[in-house]
């Protein structure tokens, strides 16, 4: 499954116009990661908050709202799940993340 999309130099979707489940896939399959139904589900709920509040959403809130702990995020993605959430779902990087 070879999806071409233009990302920034992080992997970032350039145009969040492109996003598609199939680009998600794609996006974590080049990060060495398979995308779950749970995943997928958190990165549905990350882009649902996105559309409403017009920002990426903190991890507290996040977890808060989806009902699981910061911890269960960081065992599931090892490393900062908002950024990866956001970047395989075709929303911008998270701000305070570096």
């Amino acid at each position: 499954m070879a999806v071409s999309v233009p990302v920034d130099g992080e992997g970032f979707l350039i145009n969040r116009e492109d996003w598609t489940e199939e680009v998600a896939r794609a996006l974590a399959k080049a990060d060495d990661f398979e995308i779950t139904d749970e995943i997928m589900g958190y990165i549905l709920e990350a882009r649902r908050m996105y559309e409403n509040d017009g920002v990426v959403p903190p991890i507290r809130k996040f977890a808060k709202a989806v009902g699981v702990s910061t911890k269960d995020l960081y065992a599931l993605f090892k490393k900062g799940p908002m950024k990866l959430i956001c970047k395989w779902g075709g929303l911008p990087k998270p701000t305070g993340c570096v």
